[in-house]
């Protein structure tokens, strides 16, 4: 079984569409979604946001399954200025050499060295900060702590993404309006008062939306495209 994981079923709905076979399974509060894509079974897991639930839920994960190959899948913020939303990456510096190989070879994707945040990354000096400090190309929430689960437990893991956001393509808004770390989504309230308060911002919101769906179709595509490739 290939494990594939997101952050959060927005980054995954376009790939759980394709499937086949469809079934979900829960590890404790947790829901995930086996299936098969060319006759390889796959399941779709989410970690959340961030270290604290990433942890938590991949540690769960791995109690109850142990997949062959692991997919770190999901949306990444470019941070330099020749990476565009919708770009596909892979970051070598957390993947596999083998896997990275072979996706390489599949894939027209962009090699990138990958950056793990404590924190959600917006604005151009955050991401200029991190190209300076750590060498990155992008950066993401989770990488890195599915990447030491995956070490731990001898489990090859490939680090695939495609770019949401970007110094030329950055967030409609304020990190914490979109989404609240806490409870681990958007809060309605919070983003209907920053929207009465900067109506233009709606826009940019609608315009990011369709940004966001156009990179998850890119991602769904590549894995679709992967998975057969890969030998079990």
């Amino acid at each position: 079984m290939i494990a594939i994981s997101f952050a959060l079923p927005a980054e995954s709905s376009d790939l759980v569409a394709l499937l086949r076979e469809k079934r979900s399974i829960a590890y404790g509060q947790v829901e995930s979604i086996q299936g098969k894509i060319d006759n390889r079974s796959v399941e779709i897991f989410h970690t959340g946001v961030g270290r604290n639930s990433c942890e938590a839920r991949i540690d769960n994960f791995f109690r109850a399954e142990r997949p062959q190959y692991f997919i770190a899948a999901g949306f990444a913020g470019a941070v330099r200025d020749d990476l565009c939303a919708g770009d596909l990456i892979l970051g070598k510096n957390f993947s596999d050499p083998t896997l990275f190989a072979k996706a390489n070879d599949v894939l027209s994707a962009c090699v990138v060295k990958l950056f793990t945040s404590p924190v959600i990354v917006d604005s151009i000096a955050e991401r200029n900060e991190i190209a300076r400090a750590q060498g990155a190309d992008a950066v993401d929430m989770e990488t890195e702590i599915i990447s030491q689960a995956c070490a731990k437990r001898g489990i090859p893991m490939l680090s695939l993404r495609v770019v949401s956001d970007s110094p030329r393509n950055p967030f409609p808004a304020p990190p914490k309006v979109l989404f609240n770390m806490q409870l681990q989504r958007t809060k309605p309230t919070e983003l209907l008062g920053y929207l009465l308060q900067h109506p233009f911002a709606l826009w940019r919101l609608i315009h990011f939306g369709r940004q966001v769906g156009k990179a998850r179709a890119t991602l769904a595509r590549a894995i679709v495209d992967l998975v057969p490739a890969l030998k079990l």
